[in-house]
């Protein structure tokens, strides 16, 4: 007992308690601790971005250079993150077809889903940019389609018309036509402007609001047999429709007055 007493009171007594309690706590967290699932999502990413890498350096280098830095016939990827890689190849605009055009169309898709999650995941690493958005974020729940038909008259109808139908730009290029377009995509090129088109980060146009302006375009394309104000005369907005009813209305007034005239006139006569 006076051996395990004067251990106690040994001045190193204490740092030895230390060690065994910390060499104890660390073996402890080593065994319960989820590590295993961690190295393999870190794994499977890993493996994810060499995969796309492999599709990038088959399919892309020899526009946007073998980093993703970008050559006289491509701009550089670094940054642009992986929603404008899922929209660009996931829309069937990337590749790019060789001819030259004022505007990369929308096209057959090359790719995958898989194979393009893998190239957004590489040009992802390159540097950081906006992430492919989930359902949760371009899904109609919790979406106000009155809010979204505010908003998107304000900021897009002035190009792609009242209902997303689409319209001419200058020098041969054109707001595409937004009916049939993936909620996915269109969230995606709100968030990276592509081509002639702004982009409307979360600080510019919040979350909720892309939202609404995807409940929007979907009440107004999505069936085409309820069409709550008639005929829609194309969906191209007020101008036309006013066009429409001056020209054929004004017009169909202006032919029955000159009907009753000549009947009046010829009744006279009579």
């Amino acid at each position: 007992m006076k051996k395990l007493s004067a251990r106690r009171r040994h001045p190193l007594a204490a740092v030895v308690v230390l060690l065994l309690a910390l060499a104890a706590t660390g073996g402890l967290y080593a065994a319960f601790a989820p590590a295993g699932k961690a190295q393999a999502d870190e794994t499977s990413q890993s493996l994810t971005i060499k995969e796309g890498k492999k599709l990038y350096e088959v399919g892309c280098a020899s526009c946007h250079g073998t980093g993703g830095q970008g050559s006289s016939d491509g701009p550089s990827l670094v940054g642009v993150g992986a929603a404008a890689v899922d929209f660009q190849v996931g829309t069937g605009r990337m590749p790019a077809s060789t001819s030259q055009m004022a505007q990369i169309p929308r096209k057959k898709v090359v790719y995958t889903q898989a194979q393009i999650d893998q190239l957004a995941a590489y040009v992802a690493s390159l540097g950081a940019g906006p992430n492919v958005p989930t359902k949760q974020q371009y899904g109609p729940a919790g979406a106000d389609i009155a809010q979204g038909g505010e908003l998107f008259r304000t900021n897009c109808a002035q190009c792609h018309n009242a209902t997303g139908e689409g319209g001419a730009l200058t020098h041969g290029k054109y707001a595409p036509s937004l009916a049939g377009v993936a909620p996915k995509h269109i969230y995606e090129a709100m968030q990276t402007g592509p081509q002639n088109m702004p982009s409307f980060p979360d600080t510019t146009m919040s979350e909720k609001n892309k939202k609404d302006i995807i409940a929007y375009l979907n009440a107004v394309n999505g069936d085409e047999t309820e069409n709550p104000g008639g005929l829609k005369l194309g969906g191209l907005g007020p101008v036309s429709e006013g066009l429409f009813g001056w020209i054929f209305g004004l017009g169909t007034l202006i032919v029955v007055a000159v009907w009753v005239a000549a009947r009046t006139a010829k009744a006279k006569k009579s």
